[in-house]
Parts: structure tokens; C-alpha cells; sequence
């Protein structure tokens, strides 16, 4: 799903947490002392054990919870969290929920997608220029008309995610986009992302999917007791002490990979196979020299 040889984009956070804390009433402490950037240009993966706080940062991100100590910045700027402020924060990061239900409330799919970009107070052609361009980067324009009652689960993922992809945002945060979607639909909305990602849209993907994860992501942050660890993705996602904390596994591919070097095999690339195709491809080619271990 990367693109390895793409140009580099210099690495600046457009949002980023500076000593944040956050706790729910009547709780305890759910984050404490953060700093999380999200790096313009690289997509990223968060994980964590349910309980984790991966729900609170996203929220945090987005503006929907404000730090109860800590700031928000939005391009080096503290976000203020007046209508003005929060109105540029919105405008620049979007955050969707894991249940489209939770955030589908039109009677149809344009009508939907529409209700961002009419918040915002902007002109009908333009409000229709971005409906049109956010139904067809979800491939889903033919069902534009479609009451979203009668959608079915994945064509409301799409359908919540154009909602936020109407509002042009820079940065997309996405809760457990591929939960609930069969293989085939799995495949699809990460071809859709990638098709973003090329647009330019920074995406963040909460998953507990380590292996979609290592695929996918050019960085992932792992939240632990400890705090939060984030580096490229291929590195995290290799420290079993990491992922023992933060209660996850070894990814299939990283496995693999280490697998194959300790017999002295080739692996393609210094990380390994990231999927049984990349690993099936890497068996059928003739034998190499030791440049691909």
C-alpha cells in the first residue's frame, strides 16, 4: 500500500499534543503528560489494549475533548476552543467514528455529505463541487440518492468518511475504519485511503490490526502504561517489549521476516514480507543474491 520511492515530505506536525492530560469525570487519569505529533504526509497507526486512551487522543485531535492540561497546537498555533478556533481546527483535521451509525443522520447519502460544507456557511456550487469530489473518492456516487437507511455496513463507512472528506480536511483520523467489513470491502476502503493519501491527506488509522498496521503505516504509536512510543512503523512493530505492554502481538510479517533470515533466506526487503501475497511472490521468484536479505 506505501509507495517507498514516493519523495519524502519534510516531517512537520500539523497537530500536535504538548504535555496533554485528560481525564473523564469521576475517572482516573486517562492520558497524562503527552506529546503526540501527527506529521504531515505519513500515515499513521495508533494502537493499544481497549482502555488504552486511543478513543481519548483522537478526540483530543479533533477538538471534540479539550486538554485538561496541556495544550493543542495546530500548525505550532495553541488552538483556542472559541467557535473561531475551533471552526480552524475542524476545518484541518476530521475526525470519523468506528460505527458509521453514530455519525449518519440525513435522510441520504448527499444529503449527508452535504451537511459539513453547509455548516461552514459556504456558497451552493461550491458545496456541490465538494459532495461531488468527496462521492466519487469514496466510490460512491451512484449512491448518492440512497436513503443511508438502507445502505449496507461497509457503503456507510464510505458514506461517514465522504462526510468528513467534504470538509476538505488536511488531516483525517480514522477509529477502526476496517472493523466489521469482509475482506473483499477491507481491500477496497485501503485502495480509497491510499487514493486520499496521494491527494495529499495526512491520515491517522486506529486499529488493533498489527498486521494491517505494518502494511499500511509509514509510522505507528504504540500507547502503553508507560506512555506513548511512536517511530516508524516497521521498528515499533518489531519490539515484542512494546507490543507486550501495550497487549498486542508480533506481526505476521515481522515474524516471517525473522524467520527467514535465521535460515539464511532471502526476505525482499529489510522488513520482510508485510502479506501472504508479498511472502507467495518472494517464494516463486528465482533465487537471489544475498542483497535481498
Amino acid at each position: 500500500m506505501r509507495e517507498p520511492d514516493a519523495p519524502a515530505r519534510p516531517h512537520v506536525s500539523v497537530v500536535a499534543l504538548r504535555a496533554a492530560a485528560y481525564a473523564y469525570e469521576d475517572g482516573p487519569t486517562v492520558l497524562s503528560g503527552l506529546d503526540f505529533d501527527v506529521v504531515d504526509g505519513r500515515a499513521l497507526a495508533l494502537l493499544g489494549r481497549n482502555g488504552s486512551g486511543k478513543t481519548t487522543l483522537m478526540r483530543l485531535l479533533s477538538g471534540g475533548l479539550r486538554p485538561a492540561e496541556g495544550s493543542l497546537t495546530l500548525d505550532g498555533t495553541p488552538v483556542t476552543y472559541d467557535r473561531k478556533g475551533l471552526t480552524r481546527l475542524r476545518t484541518t483535521v476530521q475526525l470519523v467514528v468506528q460505527d458509521p451509525d453514530d455519525q449518519l443522520f440525513a435522510a441520504s447519502v448527499e444529503q449527508d455529505v452535504s451537511f459539513g460544507p453547509l455548516n461552514l456557511g459556504l456558497p451552493d456550487p461550491e458545496v456541490r463541487a465538494r459532495v461531488a469530489e468527496a462521492l466519487a473518492a469514496l466510490d460512491i456516487t451512484p449512491l448518492a440518492d440512497r436513503p443511508t437507511h438502507l445502505l449496507s455496513y461497509g457503503q456507510r463507512k464510505r458514506t461517514a468518511i465522504a462526510g468528513a472528506v467534504a470538509m476538505r480536511p488536511r488531516v483525517l483520523v480514522l477509529d477502526e475504519p476496517t472493523a466489521g467489513l469482509d475482506p473483499d470491502g477491507q481491500e477496497r476502503l485501503l485502495d480509497t485511503l491510499q487514493g486520499l493519501r496521494d491527494a495529499g491527506t495526512t491520515v491517522v488509522m486506529a486499529t488493533h490490526d498489527v498486521d494491517l498496521a505494518l502494511r499500511w503505516a509509514d509510522d505507528a504509536a504504540l500507547l502503553t502504561p508507560s506512555g506513548v512510543r511512536t517511530g516508524p512503523a516497521a521498528e515499533i512493530l518489531a519490539r515484542r517489549d512494546l507490543l507486550d505492554q501495550a497487549g498486542l502481538h508480533l506481526p505476521w510479517g515481522i515474524a516471517v521476516g525473522e524467520l527467514l533470515r535465521a535460515h539464511g533466506l532471502p526476505t525482499g526487503t529489510t522488513e520482510g514480507p508485510r502479506t501472504a501475497e508479498e511472502l507467495a511472490a518472494l517464494v516463486a521468484r528465482p533465487a537471489s543474491g544475498a542483497d535481498d536479505v
